[in-house]
This record gives C-alpha cells, structure tokens and sequence, in this order.
C-alpha cells in the first residue's frame, strides 16, 4: 500500500478541539514517519454564537460545516471532530470512517464549593449547556437551579471561578486531554448522567471518494468504540436527536456482547423515558434501533412531536 506524502487536519480553533487534532497528527506521524502532516485551523458557528443555547441556534452540526468546507475544497484532507459533534445524519460526499478509542465517556462535576450533587442545597445553581444533562439533572435534584453555559472550556470553568454558577457539569475527556483533571471533583456514573452519544471519541471525516485516505488511517480506529458508536448513534438517528432533545446513548461492550442504555426526557425532568437492550457486537446498529424503538413505544414519539414540531 502507498502512504501519504501530505496530509492537512483541518480542525476548530478551540484549545481542545486543537489538541485533539494535534492528538491524530502525532499518531499519523507515528505511522507515516516521512508524511508531512500540518493543521488548518477554522473558527466555526458554533464557536462564534455564544449567547444562545446550541438548540435555539442550529445544533452541534454548527461545528462542522466550515471543516467540511474545507475538505470539499482541497485544502483539508480530514476533518477531526469530538465525535458528538458529528451529525448522526452524515450525508454524501462525506464520511466517518475512523472512529477512535474513546476516552472516559462520563459528565464530570466541576465546583469550588462542593464535593457532588448531593450535597448542595436547595437554589444551588447548576451551569451545563446540555438539555440531555438538565433534564437527568432535574429529575434527580429537582431542588436546584439548572442555568445555560456556553463558550468554550476555559470560558465555561472561567464563569464558574467568578461566581456565577455553584457547579458545572462538563465531559470529563475534554477536562483529562486539556491536563485540568483536578478540576473534577467527582465523575457522575451513567444512572445519575446518562452520556451523549459517541461522548469521549473522536472521529475523523473525510469525503467519501477518498478510498485511499480511508485506507491510510484505517489503523487509527477502535473496533470496540466503533461498535459503542455505531450503537449510541442508532439511537439518536432512529429518535431524530438533536440539541433540541434531552437524548442520551451509551454503549458498552464486553468481549461479544455489547449492551445499549437510551433514554428520552422532558427538558424538566418531569418524564425520563429509558431503554436498555444487549446483543451481539455484530448487531450494534440493530441494537441501538431496537432500543430507540422500544423508547418510542413508551411514549417518546410525543415528547419528540412537541420539542420536534416539524419531524415527519
């Protein structure tokens, strides 16, 4: 097989967002020692529309419009994306064909003030910009004070130090892979903050002609994250997910089986829907359907027509 002479990692300009494509360099450049691997750095939507909730404002598809941009044009080869970014709707010319280990998939509690959820009082304000994290939030602490943070991580945590907010609810791999692991004062397991789908791995996107790039990175991928993935995105597909819907997948595998964990809520928390289905890794995309299947049948295909008014 041939290798490549240039490759460019066109990626958001966002601290973390660079050190997950400097992340895929170095292990490229591991692979193809004699390969020159460079980054197009890009501001997307998403980074510049700070003031509103990503539901009000397009969703996280927001992230990666400009870099497909830039793969369409030739002057990026790849596209490296915090797998939850990605639409799960990804459409032609486009495709994902690594995806990689995931890091701890868990929400973390960050706060200066207190050790967990459970400790703080009544009117305690909580800051997260996930309507899948305060919906699980406000069902289990219906006593606290659910607010919005946006901006990056370094904005988010910088709103929390000045006071503004008693605790915020991050991805515990965004906080480990920037070095501020300190920053977590505990990890909230899946039965208390069920994750996003595919939250943790990165996923790499490139145009689907591109067979020989496929090829060239196919060493990069995780096969039991891939499976996870494939599972958790099933979900969110077959429900329609988008910001705009308190949604979570989160897929384990151990050795041939692989078990799903979905859930659909109101944004209140007043209803959390769940769904847990096991089978075959083989099976992962099935899984993940018969899962969000099971969910509707409970009754969020009308959670999903109010928040979704114009689904089909």
């Amino acid at each position: 097989m041939s290798h490549p002479d240039r490759l460019v990692i066109a990626t958001r300009a966002s601290r973390l967002a660079l050190w997950q494509a400097e992340h895929v360099k170095a292990r490229l450049s591991t692979l193809y020692p004699e390969c020159e691997v460079t980054l197009l750095e890009m501001t997307t939507r998403g980074d510049q529309i700070l003031d509103r909730t990503l539901s009000k404002v397009g969703g996280k598809g927001l992230f990666v419009k400009e870099l497909e941009t830039a793969l369409l044009d030739g002057r990026a080869d790849l596209a490296v994306h915090s797998l939850k970014d990605v639409p799960v709707d990804l459409q032609s010319p486009f495709s994902l064909p690594v995806i990689m280990e995931r890091d701890d998939p868990r929400d973390a509690f960050v706060s200066s003030r207190y050790g967990s959820l459970e400790e703080m009082p009544a009117g305690a304000i909580v800051g997260t910009s996930s309507l899948r994290r305060e919906a699980q939030i406000r069902a289990r602490f219906p006593q606290l004070e659910v607010k919005p943070l946006r901006g990056n991580l370094d904005t988010r945590l910088g709103k929390l130090d000045k006071g503004e907010y008693d605790a915020i609810i991050l991805a515990a791999a965004g906080l480990r892979r920037l070095g501020m692991a300190e920053r977590i004062r505990g990890l909230l397991e899946p039965s208390i903050s069920l994750p996003s789908a595919g939250q943790g791995a990165l996923g790499i996107e490139i145009l689907e002609s591109r067979e020989d790039l496929a090829a060239w990175l196919q060493p990069l991928a995780c096969p039991a994250t891939t499976a996870c993935a494939l599972a958790e995105r099933a979900v969110s597909r077959v429900l329609g997910g988008s910001c705009q819907v308190p949604l979570a997948a989160y897929a384990t595998v151990e050795g041939s089986k692989l078990k799903v964990e979905a859930l659909v809520a109101e944004p209140d928390g007043t209803q959390v829907l769940r769904s847990a289905q096991s089978g075959e890794v083989s099976e992962a995309n099935a899984i993940g359907e018969t899962a969000a299947h099971e969910l509707l049948s409970q009754g969020a295909r009308e959670i999903l027509a109010r928040l979704l008014p114009a689904r089909p």
